[in-house]
């Protein structure tokens, strides 16, 4: 795990969001560290995605603090929110893409439409093409999302969030409803971007190999390809942290090896193979 001189990326102090009667999240304290990857376990509607909405400020809480890489968002205005989400990268369920827009015009949306960005039109072309090739898909510039396969439009997703080449990466069940072969490759370029710029990564998911992937695993930029880490759960010195949701409240946080051994029933459900 993360040492003590570790700086936080994401802290939720004792959040809780209601919906009406419904309680989404119940007092739910958790630190992310800068350079950690976090896997988010849990069943369906048990918080996992009103925490990342709750994490961007999309969603106030009702009650607790919420920080990101330090500063307080959690009462913060729509413009300084904007100014805190221009380092934070979001892969949103399926994708998340805008369908009347060109593959193009929906990686380029952030850079053209970030508070403060200013950057040229050639300059936003480059980095839209780079970001088109770090996910392999360079010759899909003037398709819409409609021509794309699901793998594909995820990997768009992907794209669209790496193009600012934020600090934070949130990635909302990137690989629910693929084949395993697909979702292998979103896995892996999950990991190429964690492993080449250091960038802090949550990963909300139903499927437990994803953790693997996470935990076991590095991407080595000399051949391009995955290969298992040295010790436990550790990859450049930051730790890999599994944490699970039940009903809104945190039921668990620690080690794939802590997980595995977990005796809750309800906990133990995720770790298996």
């Amino acid at each position: 795990m993360a040492g003590p001189a570790s700086s936080t990326a994401l802290r939720f102090d004792h959040v809780t969001v209601r919906f009406d009667e419904v309680t989404a999240l119940d007092d739910v304290s958790l630190e992310i560290f800068e350079g950690e990857s976090c896997v988010i376990l849990g069943a369906a509607a048990s918080g996992k995605t009103v925490l990342l909405k709750t994490a961007l400020g999309l969603i106030r809480p009702d009650a607790g603090r919420v920080y990101v890489f330090g500063r307080e968002i959690t009462r913060l205005p729509e413009d300084e929110l904007q100014r805190i989400r221009a380092r934070i990268g979001m892969v949103f369920q399926e994708g998340g893409l805008f369908d009347s827009l060109t593959v193009e015009e929906n990686v380029a949306y952030p850079l053209r439409y970030q508070p403060g960005a200013r950057y040229a039109p050639e300059e936003v072309r480059r980095r839209v093409e780079e970001a088109l090739r770090f996910v392999e898909l360079e010759h899909t510039l003037e398709k819409f999302p409609s021509e794309l396969s699901g793998g594909m439009r995820r990997r768009v997703g992907i794209a669209r969030a790496v193009v600012t080449e934020p600090d934070l990466l949130l990635y909302d069940s990137p690989t629910a409803g693929l084949d395993p072969i697909t979702a292998y490759t979103i896995m892996a370029l999950i990991l190429k971007e964690r492993d080449t710029r250091r960038a802090t990564t949550v990963v909300v998911t139903q499927r437990y190999q994803d953790g693997v992937w996470l935990s076991d695993f590095r991407y080595n930029p000399s051949n391009g390809r995955l290969e298992l880490a040295a010790g436990d759960g550790e990859v450049g010195g930051a730790a890999t942290r599994f944490v699970v949701f039940r009903e809104g409240r945190l039921a668990f946080q620690g080690s794939r090896a802590e997980l595995e051994g977990c005796a809750d029933p309800y906990v133990a459900k995720f770790a298996r193979r």
